[in-house]
């Protein structure tokens, strides 16, 4: 199957591009853009990975599935595009931050430049319908995003893995 995704994650997931499992999501996908509003748009589907190529990966985040409403979700975990307001659990995130380092609230809540920095900003599910959170939960993208992790531990060194609140380092020795 050919998958529209940066080229490095091509070539880590091509196994995963061509189990059934895969191939029954993408048909599932595709069926939910055309029967009505789904999240993110097609284009930005795989923005996580296309922003944060394989071989730059220092830290991974964790969300669940992207923000269901109009024009907030852009293929990255916990960030909306400019000029949309910040989401609670955004707010809350940029709160801490902004405590725990003494630097003033971010005002927007667009996280590419942490993706152009290495931070692959991953949810659990790629998509979701308008207004309804949790909607294409077990559909398949969960075993597609465990084994964006699994590749992890055995090609990669010294990375961080952030899911919600806990943090764990992970070396490889």
């Amino acid at each position: 199957m050919d998958v529209k995704i940066e080229q490095s994650w091509k070539k880590a997931l091509a196994e995963e591009f061509e189990k059934p499992y895969f191939k029954e999501l993408a048909e599932f996908v595709r069926k939910e853009y055309k029967a009505g509003a789904v999240y993110p748009p097609p284009k930005l589907l795989f923005n996580a990975f296309n922003l944060c190529p394989f071989d730059k990966v220092r830290v991974v985040i964790l969300g669940q599935d992207p923000y269901h409403g109009r024009g907030q979700a852009h293929g990255l975990c916990f960030s909306v595009p400019d000029g949309v307001a910040m989401p609670p659990s955004l707010q809350n995130i940029c709160k801490e931050i902004s405590a725990d380092l003494g630097l003033p609230m971010p005002k927007s809540g667009n996280l590419e430049h942490w993706a152009k920095q290495g931070v692959l900003l991953l949810n659990t599910t790629l998509t979701v319908r308008k207004n309804s959170p949790g909607s294409h939960f077990g559909r398949g993208w969960e075993q597609f995003t465990d084994a964006v992790i699994k590749s992890f531990p055995t090609k990669k060194r010294g990375w961080y893995f952030c899911s919600g609140a806990a943090t764990r380092r992970r070396r490889e020795r």
